[in-house]
Parts: C-alpha cells; sequence; structure tokens
C-alpha cells in the first residue's frame, strides 16, 4: 500500500519544517530588526539571541525551541502513527526527533543553516526520556554553574546523553538515538572547543551579583 508510505514521508517533511523554523532568527528581527546571523557568535541559538538582543527575546527563543521538539514527538508523531501500523512507535517518535533536530540545525528557512541544536534536542529528550533529561541537564548545570560557558555546559550534557540512557536502561533506538546526538553535538561545537582550548571562549552570565557600594561624604 502507498498510503503508509507517503504519510511516512508527509510526517518527516512536517517535522523538518517545524524544527526548521528559525526562532532565533525571528526573535532578533522582531525585538531590534537586527540579523542575528551577522552579530555575536553568528549563531542563531538561544545563548546568542541572549547576547544580542537580550533577556526577554532569548527566553522566548529558548521556549519555542524546546517545544517545537517536544510538539512534534507527542502531538505529530501520535496523529501520523495512526496511518503506520507497522512501524515501531518508539522508533518512530525517536526517528521524527531526530529529523525535527536536524531541521533545526540545517534550516531550509536560513539556506541550511542554523544553530546547535541543543534546545530541540531538550524538547525531544523531554517527551522520549525524561530521566535521561533530568539528570543530564543537571549535569549541564553543575558544568555551567562554576564555569559561565554554556558550550561547555552543551558538551557535557550531550555526553550524559547516551551515558544516561545506558544507566537508565532505555530502549535500544532511544540508546543509538542519544549516541547520534552526541556525536551531532559535539560536532556543532567543534569551534567552541577550538576557542575553550585557547580560553577565548565567552562566558555567558546569566546570574550576577551586584555589589552596592556606600560612599561617605567627609
Amino acid at each position: 500500500m502507498m498510503v503508509p508510505f507517503f504519510v511516512f514521508i508527509f510526517s518527516c517533511l512536517t517535522a523538518y519544517i517545524i524544527g526548521s523554523i528559525p526562532t532565533g532568527f525571528l526573535m532578533t528581527k522582531i525585538f531590534t530588526g537586527a540579523d542575528i546571523r551577522g552579530a555575536g557568535s553568528k549563531n542563531v541559538g538561544a545563548t546568542n539571541v541572549y547576547r544580542v538582543a537580550g533577556k526577554l527575546p532569548g527566553a522566548l527563543t529558548l521556549v519555542i525551541d524546546i517545544f517545537k521538539g517536544i510538539i512534534v514527538v507527542t502531538l505529530a508523531a501520535d496523529f501520523f502513527y495512526r496511518y503506520l501500523p507497522d512501524i515501531d512507535h518508539i522508533f518512530y517518535k525517536t526517528f521524527l526527533g531526530l529529523i525535527t533536530i536536524l531541521g533545526h540545525i540545517y534550516s531550509v528557512f536560513l539556506k541550511l543553516k542554523g544553530g546547535k541544536g541543543v534546545a530541540t534536542t531538550v524538547g525531544v529528550i523531554a517527551a522520549l526520556a525524561p530521566l535521561v533529561l533530568l539528570v543530564s541537564l543537571a549535569v549541564w548545570l553543575v558544568v555551567f554553574i562554576p564555569t559561565n560557558y554554556v558550550s561547555l555546559g552543551s558538551l557535557a550534557f550531550g555526553i550524559a546523553l547516551p551515558i544516561t540512557a545506558l544507566v537508565f536502561d532505555q530502549p535500544f533506538y532511544i540508546v543509538i538515538f542519544c549516541v547520534i546526538l552526541c556525536i551531532i553535538n559535539t560536532y556543532k561545537h567543534k569551534d567552541n572547543i577550538k576557542r575553550l582550548l585557547k580560553r577565548e571562549e565567552n562566558r555567558t552570565i546569566i546570574f550576577s551579583r551586584t555589589k552596592k557600594v556606600n560612599i561617605q561624604k567627609r
């Protein structure tokens, strides 16, 4: 039957288009009028949007990019799966999640360029394996808080995914998926790794302490 085949192809295209939505580019344009691809690190991810456009557009970019992953793996996957009874459900959701992340990284709206995929990965893993996500996010925090390097935290997050998936005995498809994500994440951060080694990487200060100085008049 050709119907399941076309449904599968259409669902993959849907996942890719949703992942391709250039949230960071749009948020920066709306709030500042600037092209994020020519500012800061020139990345369209939430971190660069935060640095270039401010906290609100950065936060909106982060939340929307996360929800792109959640929506595809839950609503979209469950809708299309009704017409694909011969495909393993976990495999199907995982595959659509991967397509969504690749859409974010290689956006059709940005000439096949995009972000590093971390936020969308968070959304996908949240829907597929929430316990794996929680532990991996804890690793991200442990690395990021003392260093203020988002990239270093993201690298640790990516490495933690497959390890945590194995420790918590996740399905085979999830483990392989996490290994692929770790490889993609490391590759997308190759420039950050070079800057980290040279100690030239930008720090991102989210929690800052301001000291009040009392000036006494003599």
